[in-house]
């Protein structure tokens, strides 16, 4: 091998030795986070800086400049069904969550590109939607960046972004689920082959929102009469004293606590204890 190609091969050793890349830890973190809302399920991709003795907000992320709402690539947010947003419909689809802190006041931006590194390449044109909300001071100092879901019912929660002593809070709602749900009940229980999990599920659903007991009992008795376990005496039971039907209640609740007791489950044996409170008070 003559100079030149010695020269060549020693030249591309050490530039691949030199890029060769060395693991280390993140200094800011990527964190994925999902959550069921409803019937349908949010996912969140975000990398999490830390304040590391550092003034952020008016200084590092300064006020009233479109931030990526973390550190690297661009936060995304994706809905798999539709849902609101700050009561604005947000259809099914993943999209960059952007910000523009202020110190008084914050701007959220949903953007359709969710792929751009750092707040860069944002494009206002891309937005989705836009809407303000106030800061709050958290009691306890966030060191490392943190976005995480608070304040639930079944259907709605809010979002909140919190980093140093700052957070922000917006609400995120699934509507429509109770129709979406009582059309399932009716289309399934009115086959020929419905199971017994479906007519327990669609008695409970009932019996949860206080709407057609008559109906949900009939659906609870068709239960027991397949599998007599004591989940399935105490839906009859805790349907039955709603109805103030404790003729029905005690009995039920009676057979379940026995049969629960022998399980060991203390669940139910509680609940089947506030069956027969509530029923022998009315008696």
């Amino acid at each position: 091998m003559n100079r030149f190609f010695k020269n060549l091969l020693f030249i591309i050793l050490a530039s691949s030795t030199s890029f060769a890349q060395i693991n280390t830890p993140a200094a800011s973190p990527s964190t994925t986070l999902s959550q069921t809302l409803g019937l349908t399920k949010i996912t969140i991709d975000y990398s999490r800086p830390s304040v590391k003795g550092r003034k952020i907000f008016g200084d590092l992320v300064p006020y009233g400049k479109v931030w990526r709402t973390g550190a690297n690539k661009i936060t995304s947010i994706k809905f798999d069904d539709e849902v609101y947003v700050h009561g604005a419909v947000m259809k099914a689809g993943s999209y960059g969550l952007y910000t523009i802190p202020g110190k008084n006041e914050w701007t959220i931006i949903f953007n359709r590109d969710d792929k751009q590194w750092g707040a860069y390449g944002y494009d206002i044109n891309k937005d989705v939607i836009r809407f303000n909300v106030q800061p709050i001071q958290p009691q306890e100092f966030t060191e490392k960046m943190t976005i995480d879901f608070v304040e639930f019912t079944p259907t709605s929660t809010e979002l909140s972004i919190k980093w140093e002593s700052t957070e922000v809070r917006f609400k995120i709602e699934q509507r429509g689920v109770d129709e979406k749900i009582m059309a399932e009940i009716a289309e399934k229980t009115a086959k020929p082959d419905a199971t017994t999990d479906t007519y327990f599920s669609a008695a409970d659903f009932y019996y949860q929102k206080g709407v057609k007991l008559d109906q949900a009992l009939t659906w609870a008795n068709k239960v027991v009469e397949k599998e007599k376990e004591y989940w399935t005496y105490q839906l009859v039971a805790r349907i039955a004293a709603k109805q103030n039907n404790c003729a029905v209640a005690i009995p039920n609740a009676e057979k379940s606590m026995e049969l629960a007791k022998k399980a060991g489950d203390d669940a139910y044996i509680k609940l089947n204890q506030a069956v027969l409170s509530q029923c022998k008070k009315g008696y």
